[in-house]
């Protein structure tokens, strides 16, 4: 059975204990319940738990303009939480195994983006000419610039607004940025830890820069940052049909948990 809410602090205290018991596939799922404790601004947002045999067993969240995010929940739980969400949704996101689920149910989908979780084993730092720092202010115009092209390429939709995300988190310290040659050339962002864990992404570096190093080189200051001061994990998605990123990834330490897909309607 399926329970709906529009208040936070009730969906945490119902839905947090449930999604801590894995906090490596539910790691979007607590990344946004910590950044709306922090103040991200959103819209109308909304909650839900499934409850089976008087335990919560799934959950799933909607910030607009984002996808319907699916946490960890059985396939069964799918089909009546889609109904229940009514057939006008712009796109739903989580584990393969749902979002087919979630297929079946609303029809074919404009889009089907496959990704890959990954978790970091050990940390393989690449040699790449140049330094990682942390995202300041002055990089402020050209984060935003690359924030931009980043979503332009992924085309999944649902994007917030880029100026205020970039502010948020160059002010938290969650940006980071590869120098060489006394310019920044690669972007990495660092989700705040939840349940121990800290999610990488985006990644971004410019086509110009390309295929120098960098953008693994920035993944990987960015992942040693996390594991020496914010969490004990870390991890992140990539495209599955991008195979020179997931092969950049495994190169520096990330090794694959399980698929997920990002499917869109409109």
């Amino acid at each position: 059975m399926w329970t709906f809410t529009s208040d936070l602090e009730e969906y945490a205290r119902v839905a947090e204990p449930f999604l801590l018991g894995d906090p490596v596939r539910n790691t979007v799922a607590l990344t946004v319940l910590a950044n709306l404790r922090a103040g991200m601004p959103v819209e109308n947002p909304r909650f839900g738990w499934w409850t089976a045999c008087g335990e919560v067993r799934g959950a799933y969240f909607h910030t607009p303009p984002h996808p319907v995010g699916l946490a960890d929940m059985p396939v069964e739980a799918v089909a009546p939480l889609m109904e229940a969400l009514g057939g006008a949704l712009h796109g739903v996101v989580g584990r393969v195994e749902l979002t087919d689920e979630a297929q079946r149910v609303l029809g074919a989908p404009k889009q089907v983006v496959p990704e890959r979780l990954y978790r970091l084993g050990t940390l393989a730092v690449p040699d790449v000419p140049g330094h990682g720092r942390f995202a300041v202010p002055a990089d402020f115009p050209l984060l935003v610039s690359w924030y931009q092209a980043f979503a332009e390429e992924v085309a999944t939709g649902g994007h917030d607004d880029v100026t205020d995300r970039v502010a948020r988190r160059v002010a938290a310290r969650e940006l980071f940025v590869w120098e060489a040659g006394g310019a920044p050339v690669s972007l990495a962002g660092l989700s705040p830890e939840a349940g121990g864990v800290c999610r990488v992404g985006p990644v971004y570096t410019p086509p110009s820069c390309r295929r120098k190093g960098y953008g693994s080189a920035v993944t990987a200051y960015a992942s040693g940052v996390g594991l020496a001061e914010r969490c004990d994990e870390v991890v992140l998605f990539t495209d599955l049909g991008n195979p020179t990123s997931n092969a950049i990834y495994q190169s520096i330490g990330y090794r694959p948990v399980c698929d997920y897909a990002h499917v869109t309607y409109s």
